[in-house]
């Protein structure tokens, strides 16, 4: 690093970074340009522990580059898996720093002048755990490597206080207070690249692009409701309420993809904006979710069903707009007799739901 002053400049300028998707590309370039080394990735875990783990790139600064990330709707099974990446894969099991001479074999495609690889493990008591990977012509010297350890825990714990104030403190998802933000900035793309990616010719470049532009520009919002959830509290009180929240929350990640959105709105009330597909790929998604409700068999209380309603998502949408048409569905699927899914657009076109103009007008009940 060339002085500690800048070391602390670059730390002051992430610390106000308060968007959680953009924290690693800042980390990323930051460390870049307080090493001069050839490049610098953040890569993150997805998977869980019992099941198939893979590489994520959330930040990869390069000399002369731009800094870009893998987009975040990628099919995890293109990803690299864990063990496909040793020295990453070490630093993450031992926690401890990986330096070694670049095996660009194992370690995969060199920034041109880099011979060296180091990895560090990035400490996360909330949110994905990874490792900072550093491609260097140098072996880093150990000043430089202390200077970035204590950087790291300092990014680590901003990075926990940063979740724990987006996120809801009892299931873990996001929470209201976020939604806003997110929904603004999911349903208007800005189009990242992903980091290395694969070059395309003819009709598979096409069909690419088609696939990828019908999965970022297609957005819908979905408003869950637990059923009768105010009995489940004065049958067996707010604990084993509290225990039923929880277990909706996994289901819900169990579900749905690691792209898509998750919010507790507070009680019994969720949100998902999920990126993507068309109503009826909507509709089976949501539906997989309300029967793996239906399915699960919670301690105590036995059964319990959701009610869902959702609804496409404007261009020029507004996080109010949307999320009041499928509230409506959600009120017209209780009226049916709950632990059902409901499209607002398809009761539009039913005659169900009307319409005055831009305004959602009144449900006609009978």
């Amino acid at each position: 690093m060339d002085t500690d002053t800048s070391a602390i400049d670059q730390l002051a300028h992430l610390t106000a970074q308060r968007d959680r998707e953009l924290l690693d590309v800042s980390l990323a370039q930051s460390v870049l340009e307080l090493l001069g080394a050839s490049s610098v990735g953040v890569y993150r875990v997805l998977g869980q522990d019992c099941a198939d783990q893979h590489w994520l790139c959330s930040g990869l600064a390069r000399r002369g580059r731009l800094t870009a990330s893998d987009p975040p709707w990628l099919d995890p099974d293109t990803m690299p898996f864990l063990e496909d990446l040793p020295a990453r894969e070490e630093a993450l099991v031992s926690r401890t720093l990986v330096q070694r001479a670049l095996n660009e074999a194992e370690d995969g495609l060199s920034e041109e002048g880099a011979t060296w690889l180091t990895v560090l493990t990035l400490h996360a008591e909330l949110g994905q755990s990874g490792v900072l990977e550093v491609r260097s012509a140098q072996a880093l010297p150990l000043r430089d490597l202390r200077s970035m350890q204590t950087l790291l825990r300092v990014f680590g714990n901003f990075q926990n206080l940063l979740e724990s104030s987006q996120r809801d403190s009892l299931t873990g998802l996001l929470n209201r207070q976020t939604f806003d933000a997110t929904f603004l900035k999911a349903s208007r793309p800005q189009g990242l690249k992903a980091s290395m990616p694969v070059k395309l010719s003819g009709e598979d470049a096409e069909s690419e692009a088609e696939r990828r532009g019908s999965q970022t520009n297609t957005f819908w919002l979905g408003v869950i409701d637990i059923d009768h959830f105010k009995l489940v509290n004065d049958r067996f009180g707010h604990l084993i309420g509290d225990e039923v929240l929880v277990l909706v929350a996994r289901i819900m990640r169990q579900t749905f993809r690691h792209y898509d959105r998750l919010f507790r709105f507070g009680g019994e009330e969720f949100v998902v904006l999920l990126r993507g597909g068309t109503e009826k790929h909507a509709l089976r998604v949501f539906e997989r979710f309300r029967q793996n409700m239906q399915a699960y068999a919670f301690a105590q209380v036995g059964q319990v069903t959701v009610s869902l309603g959702f609804t496409g998502v404007h261009p020029h949408d507004t996080p109010s707009g949307a999320f009041s048409r499928a509230d409506q569905a959600v009120y017209q699927a209780k009226h049916q007799g709950r632990n059902q899914t409901l499209c607002f657009e398809n009761l539009i076109s039913q005659g169900i739901i009307t319409t005055e103009g831009d305004k959602v007008g009144k449900i006609e009940l009978f």
